[in-house]
């Protein structure tokens, strides 16, 4: 496609409208303050886009597919609970990293959303939640995870790989992997089945 496109014109609208949306916030940007940030007329971003609403849909739609697609991958392929868990996780922390402007409009914006939008963005996000809550009972019910608050696990995973978007920088000493590892390591070993040694016990 051409550099002059309108696909791409559009996907640098969109793509400038994020920085600006995590930088000044979505409710307090405009439609002309994007353009600005073009340097172009206000008037030539309708040629391409609708509204601003239309932008945040977009990014808050295609952000959330990424994401229900990775977790399906994970859960239609591997079938250890721990290596799903692994495997969810990395792909989680890939999404966020792989395009840190629109991952924070996705996680602080979200509310902002149209209302005829926001209740079919809230059913993806909680579809994402029951496909690691599958992992969770998964773990438990192969004896491999202890019996713990799933629900609450869950949204701790969720918690700890959202927050990479509020302090990751490309040039970090940490790379994606090593991050996935790290959060990987610390969750596992806070679920894992512990070993009782009966202290009664003598041979």
């Amino acid at each position: 496609m051409a550099e002059g496109s309108g696909i791409n014109r559009r996907e640098q609208i969109i793509s400038t409208a994020a920085k600006l949306f995590r930088k000044k916030g979505y409710a307090a940007s405009s439609m002309r303050d994007i353009a600005n940030e073009l340097n172009i007329e206000a008037a030539s971003l309708y040629h391409h886009i609708k509204s601003k609403e239309e932008i945040l849909e977009m990014i808050c739609f295609s952000m959330a597919n990424k994401f229900l697609s990775s977790i399906a991958e994970v859960n239609d392929i591997y079938f250890n609970a721990e290596e799903r868990l692994r495997k969810a996780i990395l792909h989680h922390v890939e999404i966020i990293t792989e395009d840190i402007d629109k991952s924070a409009v996705f996680l602080r914006e979200w509310r902002s959303l149209p209302e005829n939008s926001l209740n079919d963005f809230v059913q993806l996000r909680n579809h994402y939640e029951s496909e690691f809550t599958k992992i969770m009972e998964s773990g438990v019910q192969e004896d491999v995870f202890d019996h713990v608050d799933v629900k609450f696990a869950v949204l701790s995973v969720l918690s700890s790989v959202n927050w990479i978007n509020e302090w990751y920088r490309p040039e970090g000493k940490m790379g994606v992997n090593e991050i996935a590892q790290k959060i990987s390591d610390f969750v596992l070993g806070g679920l894992r089945k512990k070993l009782v040694t009966d202290i009664n016990y003598k041979p």
